[in-house]
């Protein structure tokens, strides 16, 4: 498979482009002010301990308090033979409101592959007390009305290892299938880490590294948590911030970039810079990769991307042999649905059904990755009678699912004709951070009618009629609905008039609204929408 970055940069925004065979998959954007949170180090102060829960808040000076589950206290484990190159996704659950928001706190597990052994973290009431100073890791930044969630097992992640200071084990990231080489990689970490400090993940594209490069990252984790540790004695009282993850930029170097990347373009000479200085340093066979581009015209625009990241906004997602998928994101979940659309087939209406809905299964796959959504996905494919064709569905759908860095799940198909899925969540998706509610239609996608906005104002005005007043009175409507009343009920203020027994004068205000109409006392210029507009 054909892999390439695209890396473009401005003064406000970092956009990076992640291909696949030509085609987007993925997107991330980093702008001054939605900073990245996840990975940052906080030294913190305990504000609550809530046993029910078996969770704490945490005071790191951002507006909510951080959530910490006691799942994520920093405890001894038994060994573990597997391992991610990051921590598990917990699963969400959700907090009452005297807590002032929904957090997650399930417990972070890693997927079985073989015999496991792991103890019971302490309860949260025995570890942590109200007032204590703790050190914390960011895991997941705030989303929607949650709060940051935290770790207390931190850990500092390299390019080739994972340094944690407060396991105890050597892990192996799961993604390295062949158990020769696993054991080859653990006894190679084993044999340079120094007794009693810490615990080390070996990450995937550390497959091929020799124990000296090992042992040189290990020592530089080891000595950056070291500083990190010592900057409690004098930074003062908590909050206050330790360690700030590294840039948007590096980050996708070091986690990304390797030998499976073609191709690394970037459209900014500094960016570029930087980028060829920090693989001098760790992996200085990638430098021949990395090209920068210098056309007026838009690195994106001349990739082709731009187009599609203008469209996975939109509620429609075309399928290449006409069918759709129609997406709609909501607080619970992510419902999407697949729909046949033009493609008709020709004779066999089970083979049409199977194509739309293997094209559907990839295309699911890429929109959550281009998307960024997590949590809960439902997708609802179309009904199939062979279960040998579900079946493949279900494994097209997690093939392409398996090539997605965020931990996903899906489950076999429900007795309804859905499969749920579950997407590692630990920021907002792009809808969430790069739109806002609508302040028309309150987030719903959807106004009232002309007709029914112009009932509501019948009622308002009928309402004043009730009560006794008799002022003259100015109604004002958006364009849009007074046309409709010119159009289609002409009669209605004369009408309106008579019943009341004041005069109603209309007034078209393209200030307004669609959805919106104002009563104004004619004279006084009072407004008095607010008293009578109840419904």
């Amino acid at each position: 498979m054909k892999r390439e970055i695209l890396i473009s940069a401005t003064q406000r925004e970092v956009r990076v482009a992640i291909l696949e065979d030509d085609q987007l998959v993925e997107l991330q954007v980093d702008r001054p002010e939605a900073r990245r949170m996840v990975g940052d180090i906080y030294w913190g102060r305990v504000e609550a301990v809530l046993p029910g829960l078996q969770a704490a808040f945490v005071d790191i000076g951002t507006d909510k308090s951080a959530f910490l589950h006691n799942s994520d206290l920093a405890y001894d484990e038994d060994d573990d033979e597997d391992a991610d190159d990051e921590p598990e996704e917990p699963a969400d659950v959700e907090q009452p409101d005297s807590a002032e928001a929904a957090v997650d706190a399930a417990a972070s597990v890693s997927k079985p592959r073989g015999r496991r052994r792991r103890k019971e973290p302490p309860q949260i009431q025995d570890a942590l007390k109200k007032g204590q100073e703790i050190i914390v890791q960011v895991s997941k930044e705030p989303i929607s009305t949650k709060g940051p969630r935290v770790t207390a097992q931190v850990s500092l992640a390299g390019r080739f290892l994972v340094y944690m200071p407060f396991a105890s084990r050597v892990g192996v990231s799961r993604k390295i299938g062949d158990r020769a080489e696993r054991q080859r990689l653990r006894a190679l970490v084993e044999g340079v880490m120094p007794k009693n400090s810490g615990g080390v993940i070996v990450r995937t594209v550390g497959e091929d590294v020799t124990q000296e490069t090992f042992q040189r990252e290990l020592n530089t984790l080891i000595g950056q948590w070291s500083r990190i540790n010592k900057k409690t004695r004098f930074v003062g009282k908590p909050p206050k911030l330790l360690h700030r993850e590294t840039s948007l930029t590096r980050g996708i170097i070091r986690d990304l970039f390797s030998t499976k990347v073609d191709r690394l373009t970037v459209d900014s000479r500094q960016l570029h810079n930087e980028i060829i200085e920090y693989l001098n340093g760790i992996a200085p066979e990638l430098v021949e990769r990395v090209q920068l581009y210098e056309d007026k015209k838009g690195l994106f625009d001349h990739a082709g991307v731009e187009p599609e990241i203008r469209d996975l906004f939109k509620r429609r997602c075309d399928l290449p042999s006409g069918g759709y998928l129609i997406i709609e994101p909501t607080e619970a979940l992510v419902s999407i649905d697949v729909n046949s659309g033009r493609y008709t087939g020709k004779k066999d209406p089970e083979k049409t059904i199977l194509r739309t809905n293997l094209e559907a299964a990839r295309e699911v796959a890429r929109q959550m990755r281009l998307r960024d959504v997590g949590g809960i996905i439902v997708a609802d494919f179309i009904d199939m009678e062979s279960r040998q064709n579900r079946d493949k569905v279900l494994q097209e759908l997690r093939t392409h699912l398996g090539r997605d860095r965020a931990r996903t799940k899906a489950f076999s198909v429900s007795d309804l004709g859905l499969i749920e899925m579950t997407r590692q969540r630990v920021r907002q998706s792009h809808l969430q951070s790069m739109t806002e509610p609508c302040q028309v239609c309150h987030g719903t996608g959807r106004v009232f009618t002309a007709e029914t906005i112009v009932r509501r104002m019948e009622r308002s005005v009928r309402r004043m009629a009730a009560e006794g007043r008799r002022d003259h009175l100015l109604v004002r409507l958006h364009p849009d609905t007074a046309m409709y009343v010119l159009e289609q009920e002409g009669e209605l203020m004369k009408k309106l008039e008579k019943g009341v027994g004041f005069s109603v004068e209309m007034r078209d205000d393209p200030l307004l609204r669609p959805d919106e109409f104002k009563l104004v006392v004619k004279g006084a210029g009072r407004d008095v929408t607010q008293q009578y507009a109840v419904a």
